[in-house]
This record gives structure tokens, C-alpha cells and sequence, in this order.
């Protein structure tokens, strides 16, 4: 492996400002030996053909094509089956942030021997809804993925080769990355970069986006619906046993809520047990790993 550096950019609507990034990524990261990736996620406009003739201008770039829009996620997963370097670094192709970045992630990779590292900005130029979205995305992440409640999950990030590796192995049609990053590494740093203001275009970060990822992280990463159904289950049993003792007792008058509320509870219950030997099926063929050698 001689490469240190692999650039993996999806690209969606990306026809105005792609060839301009891969000209400043040239010019930036000219003293490394690196290559880019572009991945062309099914784009409507003419982003296919400005990325074929970047490959024909360029020996140190690859290009491949999606034959429909995947999605984001999916792109980045293309790109990173594809990396050969011994770091990798995920940009987006809207130029907001700034290809100079990079050596930064780079840099503190290597000072600091980590295997993932994340950028986070004093400002963010997003605007108010994808900056909702990006807050609740991190609460749920925080809960489910066990991530440092300090630690912004940004879509710009350094990814090392052995972790890459092991987040390919992952074959399911909804990957989310940075469930992938801490199903395999907890040595995870941050730093800070600069934020620009979109150059072209708007944001493909919609409500129906936002929501895909809430559903994609909460049922494809965790089992916590399935334990939130057992505990209601459990609660609603132990409630309707305290209740006959009141009714026995006199402090209640009728004694079919609790009949009613305890054969609830045992469904819930049942069905949450049920549940729990689903979820480990799933979790199965997931692909969660049994453990991970460094």
C-alpha cells in the first residue's frame, strides 16, 4: 500500500462544482500521494459526463457509476469497497467544505494514532432544518450507538484502512456509516474545520431524508423498540397486580381493568419476547460482529 490518502466523493447534482473540487483537491493535496473516488449516485443532471472526462484529465482518479440514486450512504460504501490508500477521507461535493481540510483530519490521525476522525465547525453554514436534523440525529446515535455525547457525527470524516475494511464487510441494502464506524472502533478523535456556505444549488437534506435516517438507524442498528415493547409489557403486568391489591383493599371499585390491563401486559410481553429472539436473528444476519481483532 503506497497511497496515504483516498478522497471518496458522492456525487449527486454535482455537474456545476465537481470539476472544480477535483482541480482544488489536485492543487491542495499535491505533496501526498493520493487518489479520489468519485461516485456518481445516479444523478439527474450531467454529472456523469463531467466526472468521465475528469477521469480521461486524471491518472490518480476513478470513477464509477450507479446505475439509480442509492442514496448517499450506499455511494460512500461503492467508494470505500474501491479504496486503496491507508487512510480514507468522505467530502461531499458541495464545496462547504473546504478540500484544504483535509491535511487536518489527516494530520491529527497520524499524531494521534486514531482510526476514525471526525471534523466538527465553530459555525455551520447548514440551515436551520438540516441543523434540527443533524441534532437529532446525534441525541439518537448517542443513545443507541454509544457514541461520546461531545462527538458531532459529520459527514466529513478520516477513515483508516483497517476500519474500512471491516465496514465493507457489511452487505445490507441500508448502511449507515458511522453505525459501522462504532460497531468496530471506540478510538475515535475530532477536530476542527472550517464551514462554507453551499455554492450551487440546494441541500439534498429533505424531511423524507431525515426521516429514512431516524427509521434506518433506530430499526437497522438497535434493538431498542423491541425492549421498549418488553418493558411496557413487564410494567403493565406488575401494574395490574398492584391494582387487584387495591381493588381487594376496597380503593378501586371494579376489578376488570385489571383483568384487562394484565392479559395487555402479557401481550406485550409475549410479544416482545418473541421480539427479542427475532432481533437476535437479525442482528445475525446484520453482520454484527462476534468480536474484531486490531
Amino acid at each position: 500500500m503506497t497511497k496515504i490518502l483516498s478522497v471518496v466523493i458522492p456525487v449527486y447534482k454535482g455537474a456545476k462544482t465537481i470539476t472544480r473540487l477535483v482541480e482544488t483537491l489536485q492543487l491542495e493535496l499535491n505533496k501526498y500521494d493520493f487518489e479520489i473516488i468519485l461516485v456518481n449516485d445516479g444523478s439527474p443532471d450531467d454529472s456523469e459526463k463531467v466526472c468521465q472526462l475528469l477521469v480521461e484529465k486524471y491518472t490518480n482518479l476513478k470513477f464509477y457509476s450507479l446505475r439509480k440514486n442509492f442514496g448517499e450512504f450506499n455511494a460512500v460504501m461503492c467508494g470505500l469497497n474501491h479504496v486503496e490508500a491507508k487512510y480514507a477521507v468522505i467530502i461531499d461535493d458541495d464545496f462547504q467544505n473546504p478540500p484544504s481540510e483535509i491535511i487536518k483530519l489527516l494530520d491529527e490521525a497520524q499524531l494521534n494514532q486514531h482510526d476514525v476522525v471526525y471534523s466538527y465547525y465553530a459555525e455551520k453554514k447548514h440551515s436551520l432544518f438540516r441543523n434540527f436534523g443533524s441534532w437529532l440525529v446525534n441525541r439518537l446515535t448517542t443513545s443507541l450507538l454509544k457514541k461520546p455525547k461531545n462527538l458531532y457525527l459529520s459527514s466529513f470524516k478520516l477513515i483508516n484502512f483497517e476500519v474500512i475494511q471491516e465496514i465493507i464487510k457489511y452487505k445490507g441494502p441500508y448502511p449507515y456509516i458511522d453505525a459501522l464506524i462504532f460497531r468496530v472502533t471506540n478510538n475515535v478523535g475530532k477536530i476542527q474545520v472550517k464551514h462554507n456556505k453551499r455554492m450551487e444549488g440546494e441541500s439534498n437534506y429533505t424531511l423524507k431524508r431525515l426521516v429514512t435516517l431516524f427509521m434506518t438507524i433506530l430499526f437497522g442498528y438497535s434493538i431498542l423498540p423491541v425492549r421498549l415493547i418488553l418493558s411496557l409489557g413487564i410494567f403493565l403486568i406488575l401494574l395490574s397486580i398492584l391494582m387487584l391489591f387495591a381493588y381487594l383493599f376496597h380503593f378501586i371499585p371494579d376489578w376488570g381493568l385489571c383483568i384487562f390491563i394484565f392479559f395487555g401486559g402479557i401481550q406485550l410481553t409475549s410479544l416482545g419476547i418473541i421480539g427479542e429472539y427475532i432481533s437476535k436473528a437479525f442482528l445475525s444476519q446484520n453482520n454484527t460482529p462476534q468480536y474484531i481483532e486490531k
